[in-house]
Formats: C-alpha cells, sequence, structure tokens
C-alpha cells in the first residue's frame, strides 16, 4: 500500500486512535498504551513541522531518529522503543513505508537487586513509619510482600480485583496481554497481610487496592511510596517495584528453583527474557552447578 503522506498527516490523529483502540482490545496495560500514544503523537508533530514530509515517509522517519539521537540525546533502548511502535503502527494500518527500516539493538542492561536482609529492612520500614494510619501501613505492607513474594509487575498490581485472589490456594489470576492469564504464588505470611488488609479495608470496590477516597491506586504513588521507604530502610540503592520483581526472580534461581517454573511464574513468553532478569553471580552458578552431581 502506498498511501500519500499528505493523507497520513490529515488522518493521523484518527489513525493513532484506532490503533491504541485495538492495543485496549487486545488487552495491553494502559501504562502501555500511554506511552504508545506518546511515541505516535511526538512523530506526528515531526512530520508536520517537516517541510517534505509528504513525499518521503521512510527518510521523515530516518530524520527523526537522527533527530532523537542528537538533539534529543535519548538512550538506544528508546530509539530501539520508537522503531517497534512505529513500525507497529504501520502494519496494523497495512502501510509499508517502514518495511525496510532494522529494529536496532536493544541494550540489555540488569537493573541490581536487592538481597534478602534488604528486602526485610524495606517491609520492617512501613511498620517504624507510625505517622501514617494503622489501615495505610498494613495496605502499604502488603503491597510491597506481594511485589517481592509473587514478582508482579506494578501494572499488575494496580489492577488486581479482590475476586482475583483464592487465599484457600494462595494463589492469584494475573489477567495477561491477549487473555493470556497465569496464575501466581503467594507465601503464608502474605496471607495473613491480605486478610488483615480486607478486615481493616471500609470502602468497597472489586479493585484490591484503594487510596482513603476508595480510588485504585497509582503506579506513580507505588513508586513514590517504595523510595520513600528505602531511604527510611536506609538502602542506598535505587528501590523501585521493578527492582523487587527482580529481587524475586534472583532469589527464586539462587535457591534452585528452574528457571522454567520463574517464567512461568514471571509471565514471560520467552525464556531468554526470564534468563536476563535471573542473572546471578558466578559463585551462585558455581554452587547449583556442583548439585546438580554431572559426575
Amino acid at each position: 500500500m502506498n498511501m500519500k503522506a499528505t493523507s497520513i498527516l490529515k488522518d493521523f490523529p484518527e489513525m493513532i486512535e484506532d490503533y491504541l483502540i485495538d492495543l485496549e482490545i487486545r488487552n495491553y496495560s494502559l501504562n502501555t498504551i500511554k506511552t504508545y500514544k506518546s511515541i505516535l503523537d511526538n512523530f506526528h508533530r515531526f512530520l508536520r513541522d517537516e517541510e517534505n514530509s509528504d513525499k518521503n515517509i521512510l527518510g521523515s522517519f530516518k530524520r527523526y531518529i537522527r533527530y532523537l539521537k542528537r538533539e534529543k540525546k535519548v538512550s538506544q533502548n528508546y530509539i530501539y522503543l520508537v522503531t517497534i511502535v512505529v513500525k507497529k503502527f504501520f502494519e496494523f494500518h497495512k502501510m509499508d513505508h517502514l518495511k525496510d527500516v532494522k529494529t536496532p539493538k536493544r541494550v540489555k542492561s540488569l537493573p541490581k537487586s536487592l538481597n534478602e536482609d534488604e528486602v526485610k529492612r524495606l517491609i520492617r520500614a512501613v511498620d517504624a513509619d507510625t505517622r501514617k494510619r494503622k489501615f495505610t501501613r498494613t495496605r502499604d505492607k502488603l503491597i510491597l510482600s506481594l511485589l517481592y513474594s509473587s514478582g508482579l509487575r506494578v501494572s499488575e498490581l494496580v489492577s488486581l480485583n479482590v475476586n482475583d485472589i483464592d487465599l484457600k490456594e494462595r494463589t492469584i489470576r494475573i489477567r495477561g496481554k491477549g487473555n493470556k492469564d497465569r496464575i501466581v504464588l503467594f507465601d503464608q505470611k502474605t496471607k495473613k497481610l491480605i486478610k488483615d488488609y480486607l478486615r481493616e479495608r471500609t470502602q468497597e470496590s472489586e479493585y484490591l487496592f484503594l487510596n482513603r477516597f476508595g480510588k485504585p491506586l497509582t503506579p506513580r504513588y507505588i513508586q513514590i511510596a517504595i523510595k520513600n521507604y528505602a531511604i527510611k530502610a536506609g538502602i542506598k540503592k535505587k528501590v523501585t517495584p521493578h527492582i523487587l520483581r527482580h529481587s524475586f526472580a534472583t532469589h527464586l534461581l539462587k535457591n534452585g528453583v528452574d528457571i522454567r517454573a520463574i517464567q512461568q511464574l514471571l509471565g514471560h513468553s520467552n525464556l531468554s527474557t526470564t534468563q536476563i532478569y535471573t542473572s546471578v553471580d558466578m559463585g551462585t552458578l558455581k554452587n547449583l552447578y556442583d548439585r546438580a552431581k554431572l559426575l
């Protein structure tokens, strides 16, 4: 298909909306949809400002990538994401403008994980913050426990419904992309925290985690709360919800859990992704190797 760029520029906002609706139907997270929208809106603005973008979308895209690198000085991973998103956008609309664009390599960097003692200190920091109401402390302690003991993404955490939790089986049903649900586990201590939290909660809602106004918590609130608790716990590392997820996977691997089981718990489609998340030091790998007793 070779639609003229002038037509594309005119219809671009509507095309973006159609694409985002499709992502929502396919159960992409709200954060992902928001990110895709931002990338496409920025590219649209660049096209409008270019004099000859109506003649060559491919050339405009290449100049846009050069602009991001030179002027905006964005990371290689952001260039990777922009390329993926814009290519998928045109493919969705059955347009071949970027068919010859090669996807750049992604820089695979690992976040630092917390050790077991740091995780315990982080959770204890919630109890020590007596300025907060008892209900808030119970809720925040449960949030930290679930992020660590179940390996949840923060987007999954804020979307949890009360009915997703099976206390008897100690399982949670996570609604994934494209209706690909998965089951995650939690331990006995987290089970008790869930019971305590639901007993103290006074608001009625299908969502598990609520603020004092009865509205679902946002990922931003959780990120800020974790950062503050890490400071109170005296942890020098940058601590985020993703760091807790990475720590969950790393600690499971260190304790001999099979990597394919970890892959299932994390909800990764590809084992290679899990191997990146669960990178451990050579000493741990040697211990696991020796435990196998190959000869």
